[in-house]
């Protein structure tokens, strides 16, 4: 492995992304650089923290083969994980093939100061600290590690087919009232749940308000009885954010949105382009009234499309698709949509079909559209969509380039690639999946194919 100390630079012209010329120094702009592998609600956390400490904020992302080098094989590919990276909503930009142990004149080509990370320690292949060289330059500020999520702790819950990470009910674990350990620890787990909510749902700058969160509750389990349910349901404001504006369109999309990645991502940003499509025919960016009253009402013109993502609960996803999925529980996977910049409210616990009472009294009022994406991770025996098909708001996003990348197909390259990264988790401490574990999980993932298949031929 090259010394970083005598790295050559990339010449004009070669550097990864622009500028290609140096950039001066600035202490509002931010470094932070790491893996990003199945980008989890960590990575986002210490991007949200680094964000904070400035008003620009560049993301360093290390290539597979760095990243194999020094740590073990990556899950997802570059190209996957710079797209989460730049999902992200404090992320101003994202710079590929940063090296694997943080460069000053890299970060420094790029204008930023200060290098930013948690309060773990990272070793390159030789043992020695990634961020030393940054470290002696004074130049280094540490923020608080996310606890309790990791991804080497979402590759043992695949490869050991746990389950205690599901949350019956969020709303009842929220209060207290619901969860692991005594009340007082409940409580205590609840206020840190909570309090993380919050914070995810903050603008770009991490400061302001950002979107609006939501809890929904109906009478009766989301499950396959509820197919026919005309059940309004109950909203619950968990964040109070920005609402939709009179001119904006409400466009609804629904999922499970498990080990949240480029297949997510990619469906969310089609939605946006369309959504601009559409407002470019109807003269939404034309140098109309209305479009100079929306620049001196915000100082800065908002989007055409005020997107809801609904989520679902853990329970629902575990009927339809099995195995111990969703790997990440309804918090976790809601806070990973949180914090994507094309998303503007979620929905905690939104039915798998919606329904037309549902999507009639949505506190937005009726969607203007309901999208949904070309993966089919969970065949099912109906179609749960027939409501906004009749109610003719339906819309489909057609194939796209990571549109085969969802938790399946995550869970089977982790099986494919078992062996390294076993031998990954050992290094980290974490225990070991036996051959026994292994062979019971590949063994429910062929019970759950059989059962999607039946369900697909009886629809």
């Amino acid at each position: 492995m090259t010394d970083p100390a005598n790295e050559k630079l990339p010449r004009r012209g070669d550097w990864p992304v622009d500028p290609q010329d140096d950039v001066a120094a600035s202490k509002d702009r931010i470094w932070i650089d790491g893996c990003f592998d199945f980008t989890h609600h960590g990575h986002a956390g210490a991007m949200l923290q680094a964000r904070r400490l400035g008003k620009e904020l560049v993301v360093g992302v290390h290539s597979d083969e760095d990243i194999l080098d020094n740590k073990g094989p990556t899950v997802m590919t570059l190209a996957e994980r710079v797209s989460a990276v730049d999902a992200c909503r404090w992320s101003t930009s994202s710079v590929p093939h940063a090296p694997y142990v943080t460069s000053l004149p890299w970060i420094s080509h790029y204008g930023c100061h200060y290098v930013v990370h948690g309060d773990d320690i990272t070793s390159d292949s030789s043992g020695e600290d990634c961020y030393r060289f940054v470290k002696a330059a004074q130049r280094f500020l540490v923020v608080k590690r996310t606890p309790g999520i990791s991804t080497t702790d979402l590759v043992g819950r695949m490869l050991l087919c746990t389950k205690n990470h599901f949350i019956r009910s969020l709303t009842r674990t929220l209060a207290g009232d619901d969860g692991p350990g005594s009340q007082e620890e409940r409580s205590s787990a609840a206020k840190e749940m909570s309090q993380r909510i919050r914070d995810y749902a903050s603008d770009k700058t991490g400061l302001q308000p950002g979107p609006w969160v939501l809890s929904y509750a109906e009478t009766g389990p989301a499950q396959e009885a509820s197919i026919g349910t005309q059940d309004a349901g109950s909203y619950t404001t968990f964040v109070d954010g920005v609402r939709p504006k009179a001119e904006q369109r409400i466009v609804y999309v629904d999922g499970g949105f498990d080990l949240f990645s480029s297949g997510h991502i990619e469906f969310l940003r089609q939605v946006v382009k369309a959504e601009e499509a559409l407002a470019h025919e109807r003269g939404w960016y034309d140098d109309t009234p209305a479009r100079k009253e929306r620049l001196a009402e915000s100082n800065n013109d908002y989007g055409p499309a005020y997107i809801v993502a609904g989520i679902h609960d853990d329970e629902v996803i575990n009927h339809w698709k099995g195995v111990n999925y969703p790997i990440m529980n309804i918090l976790e996977r809601g806070l990973c949509v949180l914090q994507c910049k094309h998303i503007h409210s979620i929905i905690f616990s939104a039915p798998f079909t919606p329904s037309k009472a549902y999507l009639t009294s949505m506190p937005f009022g009726k969607p203007d559209a309901v999208y949904h994406g070309p993966t089919t991770f969970m065949p099912l025996t109906y179609d749960p969509y027939i409501a906004a098909k009749d109610l003719g708001i339906y819309q489909e996003i057609g194939n796209h380039k990571f549109q085969n990348v969802n938790a399946g197909e995550i869970v089977q390259r982790i099986l494919r690639s078992r062996q390294m990264y076993e031998e990954r988790q050992k290094k980290k401490g974490e225990k070991a999946a036996g051959e026994e574990a292994v062979q019971r999980r590949e063994d429910m993932e062929k019970e759950a194919a059989a059962l999607e298949k039946e369900r697909a031929m009886r629809r």
